[in-house]
């Protein structure tokens, strides 16, 4: 009866860490949607967001240091555990990327309206696409989709260069358009960092499966 239990209190923390992935995933497509729109009441939802984002982490991490105090969990579901508390601070920290995007577009509001030469838009649906697979991983304990999201985050490392590359040539050729290029630059910079967040999540979710630490793994092979 206590293991029954015990596997109870891990299906409700897996609910809970699902519930919280759902509400960063929000944050970020409200986040672009709002940028892109250039829709203030977008951007205040985030921020308004950003408090049940910090709540639900907050409970997470609460019942995770509980279940390893009282269960002494080994094997597979310590590393599940351990997993979530990791997964658990990496959606927390998308959340806030998203509010730093809202805050940007707020400021964007008071500048004239260009078009970037950059897909901002592209850039945010794969970001998104990348948190979706990454959860899927973890809904799924599939550490092959895992691999497949840190596989896909050299791309969105790529488009980010690109566009710094294409706004830093719009500043030189267009000074009056500065403030507009440099907003661009943070919000690509923000979703790359997003993607980065994805990418650990999957990261962790390998951990959990294959008891595997892959942190190192890509950059080494770059090398």
């Amino acid at each position: 009866m206590p293991r029954i239990h015990f596997q109870m209190q891990l299906a409700e923390l897996k609910d809970k860490l699902l519930a919280m992935a759902a509400l960063s995933q929000q944050a970020v497509e409200s986040a672009v949607d709002a940028y892109l729109q250039r829709d203030a009441g977008l951007c205040q939802y985030v921020r308004q967001n950003e408090t049940a984002i910090n709540t639900a982490q907050r409970e997470l991490d609460e019942m995770a240091y509980e279940l390893l105090a009282k269960e002494q969990p080994m094997a597979i579901d310590l590393r599940f555990i351990l997993a979530v508390i990791k997964i658990n601070g990496d959606l927390e920290r998308i959340g806030d990327q998203s509010v730093s995007l809202a805050r940007r577009t707020r400021d964007a509001l008071a500048l004239e309206n260009i078009e970037l030469p950059v897909d901002l838009a592209a850039m945010g649906e794969f970001a998104s696409r990348m948190i979706r697979s990454a959860i899927q991983a973890l809904l799924e304990g599939d550490a092959r989709l895992a691999d497949s999201v840190r596989e896909m985050d050299d791309e969105i490392d790529r488009m980010n260069r690109r566009a710094h590359a294409d706004l830093l040539k719009l500043i030189q050729e267009k000074p009056h358009c500065t403030q507009q290029a440099m907003n661009g630059l943070f919000v690509s910079r923000s979703l790359e960092r997003i993607a980065d967040h994805a990418s650990n999540i999957a990261t962790d979710v390998i951990f959990w499966v294959r008891g595997a630490d892959v942190r190192h793994q890509l950059s080494m092979a770059m090398d």
